[in-house]
């Protein structure tokens, strides 16, 4: 064969596979364009999830109480990433770990596509992260909850977890409100993974709806800080502080002792989360008894009914009931007023037992406020079929039945109402319908009674410069291991102010002080009295006496 026919064979040869290969492309572009459209896609766009952004929680003067800012999540697909050690030398110091450390985390999640290098960094550390463009390194934006209050509102507000899922308080009572709804969106992204463009939105993210509360920042505050002071002082094992607006039944602050920082969760003790105002029971002790005189009113005694409490002692089946010293004969004011238990045990005995259950029950004892919070106690209102005398006398003064702090001072918001009982609110400008439980003249007589209480008896300490106060002392004995332990007290003082026409109900609870004085009247009526002429003067209430300071 002569070269010159080679060379004719071989560009036949060129010429019929340049014609295949234009037939091949032909039959691609016609009949297979979809198909590889599709495939290529695939490869490249990509459904991206829009995080929502979670809703605002807000005092009642639209104080911020728990914000969200953006932040970026950072994550990396094993599989992706270099081996090359000096590429992965930058991203191990920016992450701060060594380059060992990061492989070998690598190396244990290798058989996934995703593992989180470092989450909810800040904007401006991701971003210097990203620049590095290693591949297989990404970033997706989300949301990180920030609590500008810290502590002072913890308990109330509660927190999320690193999903920005609601764990206590009302971020989770209120988390289906508060959350958002993800949304979608199509993007293109390069052979790196990184989003070239946006292509298309395919659902629009729909942000969490705001949540105003009924706490004022200003008194939270002025709570907070005035029991922290006294459960550090007493070297109590904890205190509670609850402050209502009587005329809506708002809590308007709700404390508690110990608290803990919600921005700030590493070394968390688990017992100092829960909101002990609404979940932590205990006998109330004398702070019942003025509900226990609302019966004998109601049943038709008058006011000035007198009871011999001589000779500072009684027996009850097999039981010694004691006052201090004999107070003689005392009026049912005075039976308040200097907390006599002979004096309200002789009276309970002459009452129907279970008119005194009705009224406590009435009051809200044995049930939930209506606050909806998490985790709330219903307490304990036992409903005997037979009582014994002993339990007749005990019941009447605090001991028996168990309640929460808040429940105590929606019962004397009841009485400071002048007998309407309303369900008390955690959010702001939501009035609660209000239901007569207590016959308005009983409940004015209380009124004056609990006056008494602070002119003349064991709550002086709770009185308030040039503002007339009502309430009453408490001091309860816990249960030990052997019965009612005599070096374990709980002081309480629930009170309101002013006297007539009240504003504001505040219960102060400490809980095993460790000091010479235990009792309410020396250790809970002045924290009442502190904070309540503080909250009577920021509130600009005016002046109810007038008489000039001796």
């Amino acid at each position: 064969m002569t070269p010159a026919l080679r060379i004719h064979i071989a560009a036949f040869v060129f010429l019929l596979m340049m014609a295949g290969g234009a037939a091949r492309l032909i039959y691609i572009e016609t009949s297979e364009k979809d198909f590889l459209q599709d495939q290529g896609d695939a490869r490249t766009i990509r459904m991206e999830r829009i995080n929502a952004h979670r809703g605002m929680i807000l005092d009642r003067r639209d104080n911020p109480l728990a914000v969200s800012s953006p932040v970026v999540s950072l994550w990396a697909n094993p599989s992706e990433l270099p081996s090359d050690v000096e590429q992965l030398q930058p991203l191990a110091t920016g992450l701060g770990v060594t380059v060992e450390e990061f492989r070998d985390k690598m190396r244990r999640t290798e058989a996934r596509n995703f593992v989180y290098l470092r989450r909810r960094a800040k904007p401006q550390e991701a971003d210097a992260i990203l620049s590095l463009g290693v591949p297989g390194v990404y970033g997706e934006k989300e949301y990180h909850r920030f609590y500008p209050g810290g502590e002072i509102a913890a308990h109330v507000v509660g927190f999320t977890d690193i999903d920005d899922v609601g764990q206590e308080g009302l971020e989770l009572s209120f988390d289906d409100w508060l959350s958002g709804k993800p949304g979608k969106k199509k993007v293109l992204k390069n052979l790196y993974g990184e989003i070239v463009r946006d292509i298309m939105p395919v659902a629009e993210a729909i942000p969490g709806k705001n949540l105003r509360i009924s706490i004022d920042q200003r008194l939270q505050f002025l709570a907070y800080r005035e029991l922290k002071s006294a459960v550090e002082q007493y070297r109590a094992l904890s205190g509670s502080f609850v402050l209502l607006d009587v005329q809506t039944g708002e809590v308007l602050a709700m404390a508690n002792q110990p608290s803990y920082n919600p921005n700030n969760r590493i070394q968390l003790d688990l017992s100092s989360v829960r909101n002990r105002a609404v979940t932590d029971v205990f006998e109330p002790g004398s702070t019942v008894k003025p509900f226990t005189v609302a019966v004998a009113l109601d049943s038709g005694l008058a006011v000035g009914h007198e009871i011999d409490t001589s000779p500072g002692y009684m027996k009850v089946d097999d039981n010694v009931i004691r006052d201090p010293r004999n107070r003689g004969v005392l009026d049912l004011g005075g039976v308040l007023a200097h907390s006599s238990q002979v004096g309200i045990s002789r009276l309970a005995l002459s009452l129907n037992e279970y008119d005194i259950w009705k009224m406590f029950q009435t009051l809200g004892f044995g049930q939930a406020t209506g606050t909806g919070f998490p985790g709330e106690s219903s307490g304990f209102l036992p409903n005997r079929r037979r009582w014994k005398d002993i339990e007749r006398v005990t019941f009447a003064y605090g001991y028996g039945l168990t309640v929460t702090p808040l429940q105590l001072a929606a019962a004397y918001s009841t009485v400071a109402s002048g007998g309407i009982k309303r369900d008390t609110t955690m959010l702001a400008g939501q009035i609660a319908n209000g239901q007569r439980v207590m016959d308005v003249r009983v409940a004015q007589q209380l009124q004056g009674m609990l006056g008494r209480v602070i002119t003349e008896g064991t709550g002086k300490k709770a009185a308030i410069d040039a503002y007339s106060v009502a309430g009453k002392t408490g001091t309860a004995r816990k249960i030990g291991a052997e019965g009612y332990d005599d070096t374990r007290h709980i002081a309480f003082f629930a009170g309101f102010a002013p006297q007539y026409a009240p504003r504001f109900v505040g219960v102060v609870l400490i809980n095993e002080p460790k000091t010479a004085q235990v009792g309410g009247g020396s250790i809970a009526a002045p924290i009442f009295s502190r904070v309540m002429a503080n909250v009577l003067r920021l509130l600009s209430v005016p002046p109810t006496d007038t008489r000039e300071a001796v």
